[in-house]
């Protein structure tokens, strides 16, 4: 065995054992990446300057932006009002509750461009409520945490943004974000179909009818709460402004509208929310320069290009190969997180799916999109236990309701993967 297969191994051996052995995802990855350079011979202030380059990117600004202003929304009643939307659209269905709770998540995915901030935000309405009006506990949260992903895949995601940095930079957000309406909407029809087979067949009854009085109130309450992504999208996909001046000035317009238009919540609230914006930006950016330093390694062992020609060698058959590609990275969902994922499969994946002639717009959605799922997937489904312990009930039950959609959004995956005109259809449009 050559230095550089050991050395392959020791990276990869080495950041399996940091994860076992319950170490944050970034100390492992950069962890890994010094014995490896140990092993190699080569100084490690390469290292320390690659994770300085890694987080030197004028895009990096939109993360935090688009961070604190759904932290901003989430604190206040801005999910309440989502749900008074969605409850209009379709809350006189069959089984509408559940479709509000579809709409709604995708409204504020809209927003805050997080499954959890979804789940946590929307459910904690949500999931009570539809308990009140006789719905099963374990459905609500299925169809709570199965609606949240949708977060993941709408614009604004601060998660599309990860995947343009881990590909070097080069993919435009603009069409990024462009790419993940039409499956946004897509997840968010067969969700709500889905709900609407367990309606009729549990005996689910209507949602309550909305008063009319209110439909003014709560038609103005919907429209200005989701003006925050019209600013967002609005001003990138006409050119008025970059991602990063969106995300600021959505920052604006959000701490306007919650603390001196709607009055949810006293001003002093903003230092809990600046210190856990603080906290989390911090996290992703660490998480970044570790990752910058791990892709460099990576690179210079030339691991990207022997998986390219160990996929290749498999088959060149770009439907087998697609299909391989999302089995792996449906079950690395499940005991990994989701940003470590995009910053350490992109820049192994992406040269194999260019080298079938697939567009790397389109891939990131399917990658938003996979990995999304494994969010749903023990044992570490992030989203999964958000919902369980707001619905106060097991893991398990929880799984066992949110198969059902866990299935559905797998079909929407394939559709995806292998129907690429519904993904790049705006991209190529607005072009």
């Amino acid at each position: 065995m050559d230095s550089t297969a050991i050395a392959t191994c020791i990276l990869a051996g080495s950041f399996i054992l940091f994860v076992l052995l319950r170490f944050p995802i970034a100390l492992g990855l950069a962890g890994s990446s010094i014995l490896t350079l140990l092993y190699l011979k080569v100084p490690l202030a390469t290292v320390g300057q690659t994770m300085i380059q890694g987080m030197n990117s004028y895009s990096l600004l939109t993360i935090p932006f688009f961070i604190l202003a759904g932290q901003i929304m989430s604190e206040g009643k801005m999910a309440l009002r989502l749900i008074n939307l969605a409850q209009l659209f379709v809350g006189g269905i069959r089984g509408g509750l559940a479709m509000v709770n579809c709409v709604a998540c995708m409204f504020f995915g809209n927003i805050s461009g997080s499954a959890i901030a979804d789940v946590s935000s929307i459910g904690s309405v949500m999931i009570p409520s539809m308990k009140k009006k006789g719905y099963d506990t374990d459905y609500s949260v299925g169809v709570t945490v199965s609606s949240a992903i949708q977060g993941v895949v709408v614009p604004p995601s601060h998660n599309l943004v990860l995947y343009s940095l881990a590909a070097g930079g080069g993919i435009s957000i603009t069409s990024l974000f462009l790419a993940g309406i039409v499956p946004g909407i897509l997840m968010c029809i067969s969700l709500m179909a889905t709900s609407y087979v367990f309606a009729v067949k549990r005996g689910y009854e209507k949602g309550d009818p909305v008063s009319r009085k209110d439909i003014p109130r709560i038609l103005r309450d919907g429209f200005m709460s989701l003006l925050t992504a019209v600013i967002i999208l609005g001003g990138i996909f006409t050119g008025w402004f970059t991602a990063t001046e969106s995300g600021a000035i959505a920052c604006l317009y959000a701490f306007v509208l919650t603390f001196f238009i709607y009055r949810d919540i006293p001003l002093k609230r903003m230092t809990v929310i600046l210190k856990r914006t603080f906290r989390t930006v911090s996290m992703v950016l660490f998480l970044i320069a570790a990752s910058a330093a791990f892709s460099w390694v990576l690179a210079y062992l030339q691991v990207p290009g022997m998986i390219t020609d160990w996929m290749l060698a498999i088959s060149d058959n770009p439907i087998l190969i697609l299909l391989i590609i999302n089995i792996v990275l449906l079950l690395l969902g499940a005991p990994m997180d989701m940003a470590p994922l995009i910053l350490i499969m992109t820049p192994i994946l992406l040269p194999v799916v260019t080298s079938i002639g697939m567009d790397p717009v389109h891939f990131g959605i399917i990658l938003m999109l996979n990995l999304g799922i494994g969010l749903l997937t023990p044992p570490v489904g992030t989203v999964l236990f958000v919902g369980a312990a707001i619905g106060n009930i097991s893991i398990s039950q929880a799984t066992k309701a949110m198969m059902p959609f866990f299935y559905v959004l797998c079909i929407v995956l394939l559709i995806l993967t292998y129907i690429p005109g519904i993904v790049m259809w705006l991209p190529n449009l607005v072009q």
